[in-house]
């Protein structure tokens, strides 16, 4: 029979379904500490965020991806010393912002007849507001749905994140319930959903 690989401690070690459940603060922990599992864990609860910002400011996606990278660059070094955790997605989206700000002054440094170099000058602090403000909306949003019950979850993906929609009876046969049962336990999850949003501040 093959051994099932343990930690140190001689616990077998948590599933990565069972890693995207922890909390921010045993993400950073365990980061800390240097496990490498809890490290994927956090990049991939953040990667969309991270990519998110610099989409929106227009960049392309070899651009996007050099922000990432650096973003989870500082991330690394700079994770032993976040002093508070529940700050850690705002402290993201702030340094990710910052990358984009950076980045494009680069480019206009590169490019000195591009156009619109004094017109992003002008409306970058309105622009970076409105992109922070809509990355954080969307966060909570992701972060909802991820607290949601499993089934709960896929059912409002299947209903409101696929296209085309799938029929009630292709929805039924996925999750194992019975059709004229959907839109109750749809009204449910949404409850479960409008909730989670307002205890993130979400209007």
């Amino acid at each position: 029979m093959a051994r099932v690989p343990r930690n140190a401690a001689g616990q077998a070690p948590d599933s990565e379904e069972s890693r995207a459940a922890w909390t921010d603060a045993r993400l950073v922990r365990e980061c800390v500490g240097g496990s490498e599992e809890a490290w994927r864990a956090l990049i991939s609860k953040y990667k969309n965020l991270i990519f998110s910002i610099p989409v929106k400011y227009g960049f392309s996606p070899e651009d996007s991806t050099d922000i990432f990278q650096a973003v989870c660059l500082d991330l690394l070094s700079e994770l032993p010393k976040l002093r508070q955790v529940k700050a850690l997605p705002k402290w993201i989206m702030q340094v990710t912002a910052h990358k984009c700000f950076h980045r494009r002054k680069q480019q206009q440094r590169t490019d000195v007849l591009d156009p619109g170099a004094e017109e992003f000058e002008r409306s970058t602090p309105s622009v970076a507001e409105h992109i922070l403000r809509e990355a954080e909306d969307e966060q909570n949003l992701r972060q909802a749905m991820a607290d949601l019950p499993p089934r709960c979850r896929e059912l409002v993906q299947m209903l409101f994140y696929e296209e085309p929609v799938r029929p009630y009876q292709e929805i039924a046969a996925t999750l194992g319930i019975a059709v004229g049962s959907i839109g109750f336990i749809r009204q449910r999850c949404l409850e479960r959903l409008r909730k989670r949003l307002l205890e993130a501040g979400f209007a």
